[in-house]
């Protein structure tokens, strides 16, 4: 029977017609008067769901009947450098022709450059397809956010160059911030960008590391266009091509993700454009793409977590012990239950993330093209801007760890043979590592959320899913919800009066935690209140998660303050 990664999720189409795009789409379609200029474009919001969904069927049909079956010999025979070329696996190299045939590879740029104009929530359900797939292959098809970035704050001229090109799958790219001594710390940048006053160009030297597909034909790069700075405030962002100049030294032999090549690089006197200002590289550019990446690395979590639990469910109902399906065992179904919760809490907290993206998006654009913004416009993006940056890496530490803790289960339900190759579990638990560490450690995330949580950036939407018109169980689990969420409250009430930025510190993962549990639990209610039969599986992800929070607070409110006493004596033993 065909398989469609589209059809046989229906959670995934469930989410699109209920997430709320109406204002989303209508101001990205310009109030549909695209329409007059584009043939393709959508007249109404049905229009435009109807073709989401008929672009997400196509994309559902690629990943299930082309891509997975490939995804093992990905996996088996990796990537290749020769002489400072990189060679795809033949799988990927399949996968990646399928994809341009189809006419995703440039989602959500404008339809003048050749792009689908479609917003980052639709995009991103279609990498959590392809992410199910093949979780390497995210790596390529998901770095369509640097064409995105170069469409946001590169010049006419510039756009114009790589867009098109991108849309047509001729280039792909690549962006290149981290170095040897600069991980996660981007500061300590020190790749450098020289300019030639005679030639009026830019060059590039210095080396790179770390780089998801290095090898692209368009890099945006990360350099220090500021001589004697030491800080973010001496970066500048770069656009530059392939060429002799840039030289993949090696690629990493990796635990996980074989199908997607992590270069080293080195830039000798590449010539390069800077893209928008100067001094704004770190501040302004790498920052929205880093966002942007989170939400790619969330939907490739999601998506590795959806196809192992699959493969789990597959191997319970079919293995049998003791003249029974292991499916039937208590401590076996407990697994897939509570895990099958959680991501239904986690596909619907992706969406409503990527929601916000898309309004904070659209907000900023039109602030950017108007002649004066209003001071109505100005508010609302800063406040959907705050709303997106504190969900973007409560989502990712989320997915991420969602995602090592089911594959780690399917491998359990798989017992020995799970630790084998024979089946696909061991290439999900390799695969899912990788997640909750680049584009920022699941740690970082919460550094990145707590300022939102402490805030309480969230709480009138809360309210507001807190006052829907729940009845019966509903209504239970409902209050059961609003009095975890007064308990984050007093929380943070808590953690604020002490004054104390250690306990802040150590106090920031549990506050990041609670606040995830209670959106989810106001997701999932609002999910089976449109659809009652969700009810069951609201109620076990409530039922799971409310305990873990009620220790969390516990934690906070007795100012639980033995780790920083005893560290030092506890690391000596």
């Amino acid at each position: 029977m065909p398989e469609n990664f589209y059809l046989d999720n229906p959670d995934i189409k469930f989410n699109l017609m209920n997430v709320g795009l109406d204002d989303v789409v209508r101001e990205r379609e310009e109030g549909y008067q695209q329409a007059a200029r584009f043939p393709e474009a959508p007249v109404d919001f049905a229009d435009a769901l109807d073709s989401f969904d008929k672009v997400l069927d196509m994309v559902g049909e690629i990943c299930g009947e082309n891509i997975a079956p490939r995804a093992a010999d990905v996996d088996e025979e990796g990537c290749h450098l020769d002489k400072g070329v990189v060679t795809y696996a033949k799988g990927t190299q399949e996968n990646l022709q399928d994809l341009a045939k189809a006419q995703v590879l440039g989602v959500m740029l404008p339809r003048q450059y050749g792009g689908l104009n479609f917003p980052v929530t639709v995009y991103t359900m279609m990498t959590e397809m392809v992410s199910r797939a093949d979780t390497s292959l995210q790596n390529l098809f998901g770095l369509q956010d640097i064409a995105e970035t170069i469409n946001k704050f590169a010049s006419d001229e510039q756009k114009a160059l790589h867009l098109p090109r991108f849309c047509t799958g001729e280039v792909d790219g690549a962006m290149a911030l981290t170095e040897p001594e600069a991980g996660s710390d981007l500061q300590a940048v020190q790749l450098k960008a020289r300019f030639d006053k005679e030639k009026n160009q830019w060059f590039l030297n210095g080396m790179k590391r770390f780089i998801t597909n290095g090898c692209a034909k368009v890099h945006l790069v990360l350099a220090r266009s500021e001589e004697g700075t030491k800080d973010g405030r001496g970066l500048s962002m770069f656009v530059c091509e392939r060429g002799p100049g840039l030289v993949v030294r090696r690629i990493e032999n990796k635990l996980g993700i074989h199908g997607s090549p992590t270069c080293e690089l080195q830039f000798n006197d590449v010539p390069a454009e800077l893209v928008g200002d100067r001094r704004r590289g770190l501040t302004r550019y790498v920052m929205s793409l880093m966002n942007g990446a989170r939400v790619a690395i969330s939907a490739q979590a999601l998506g590795t977590a959806e196809a192992s639990w699959r493969c789990g469910l597959k191997y319970a109902k079919e293995r049998e012990q003791f003249g029974k399906a292991i499916l039937k065992f208590p401590a076996v179904y407990e697994m897939l239950v509570s895990n099958r919760a959680r991501i239904l809490a986690g596909r619907a907290l992706l969406y409503f993330t990527t929601k916000w993206v898309d309004l904070r998006d659209n907000a900023d654009e039109a602030c950017k093209h108007a002649e004066a913004a209003s001071p109505e416009l100005k508010q609302k993006e800063k406040a959907y801007t705050k709303i997106a940056a504190e969900l973007t890496p409560l989502c990712k530490a989320y997915l991420t760890e969602l995602a090592n803790s089911a594959a780690y289960d399917t491998i359990q339900i798989h017992g020995g043979t799970g630790f084998m190759k024979d089946f696909p579990a061991e290439r999900y638990y390799r695969d899912a590592r990788i997640t909750n560490i680049y584009e920022g450690t699941t740690q970082l995330q919460h550094v990145a959320a707590i300022g939102g949580v402490m805030l309480r950036v969230l709480d009138p939407i809360m309210a507001e899913f807190s006052r829907l018109p729940y009845e019966g169980k509903l209504r239970r689990l409902a209050s059961a919800v609003d009095m975890a969420h007064d308990k984050v409250q007093r929380a943070v009430k808590i953690v604020d009066a002490k004054k104390d930025p250690e306990f802040f510190d150590l106090m920031a993962r549990r506050l990041c935690d609670m606040e995830t549990t209670v959106l989810c639990g106001y997701l999932m209610l609002k999910g089976a209140l449109a659809d009652k039969t969700r009810e069951a599986v609201t109620e076990r992800f409530i039922l799971d998660a409310l305990p873990e929070l009620d220790a969390n607070f516990e934690a906070i409110s007795r100012g639980d303050v033995s780790l920083i006493d005893n560290r030092e004596a506890i690391l000596a033993m």
